[in-house]
């Protein structure tokens, strides 16, 4: 269940793009809640309009009296036409939420090459092209913040995660040269590394796998999206104006152990 979001205006007058936002009860959905309570107008991405339709429902519904608008593009990922497309409608950005992602799960001898080459085009390829389209508009503008998604698995060696792993760890990998590239326009770059987490999606497919997941944890427990989401918000936020380049750990202290 979603945790009840601050009221403060934080977010006010800025626009926030969330990928992989266009499902109810992911992280995606749980950070867009949290912007758009916050004041900003939020742009909700996936490729089902239906459900992305419900999650903008959603959303407006939990913002209150926030001025910030909500809508919905639809994007596929996989396709680079498809992802400047989605740069192009998003208009201009303040903060981009890079938080889509394929999630194989397979042992390495049996990892078939498609689904290899779908998890590096959605997880590091389409963040790459975002952030190549979107951060010289933010510079321009005077500015802004990335927060990538990560997961402890860029760091862990979890089978049978391979291939999202090393996925992850690229994208932890851009996370730092691009917090370089893009200080000295005003552009902060973080990422978040997420640990066992209860979103629909996971629940639906792991099942009462997911307690003994989480024990794994110091905190012997898996997370509520809105717990991680209160993360990525606040890097997002100018709260953190002096993080850059941070890989932030909202994991239960997995990696610590």
């Amino acid at each position: 269940m979603l945790h009840k979001e601050s009221n403060s205006m934080e977010f006010d007058g800025k626009t926030a793009l969330i990928t992989g936002s266009g499902a109810i009860g992911g992280l995606g959905h749980a950070v867009a809640r949290i912007l758009a309570a916050g004041g900003a107008n939020v742009v909700i991405t996936g490729t089902d309009v239906e459900r992305g339709a419900q999650v903008v429902d959603d959303v407006q519904a939990g913002k209150g009296s926030s001025a910030g608008t909500v809508r919905f593009v639809a994007a596929d990922l996989a396709s680079p036409s498809a992802v400047e497309q989605l740069a192009e409608d998003a208009g201009p950005v303040n903060i981009l939420i890079n938080n889509a992602s394929v999630v194989p799960m397979s042992s390495t001898a049996d990892q078939d090459v498609a689904t290899y080459e779908a998890a590096f085009t959605v997880n590091v390829r389409a963040p790459f092209l975002l952030t190549a389209l979107l951060a010289p508009k933010m510079a321009a503008n005077g500015g802004g913040s990335i927060v990538n998604v990560s997961s402890t698995a860029a760091r862990l060696g979890m089978p049978p995660f391979a291939v999202y792993g090393a996925t992850k760890a690229a994208i932890e990998s851009l996370t730092r040269t691009w917090a370089a590239e893009f200080a000295t326009s005003n552009v902060r770059v973080n990422a978040v590394a997420p640990g066992p987490m209860r979103t629909a999606k996971v629940a639906a497919a792991m099942g009462p796998a997911m307690d003994e997941i989480g024990l794994t944890t110091a905190l012997k427990r898996t997370a509520d999206p809105a717990e991680v989401a209160q993360v990525v918000a606040f890097l997002a936020s100018d709260r953190a104006g002096y993080v850059t380049g941070a890989i932030v750990a909202a994991d239960g202290g997995r990696t610590a152990i």
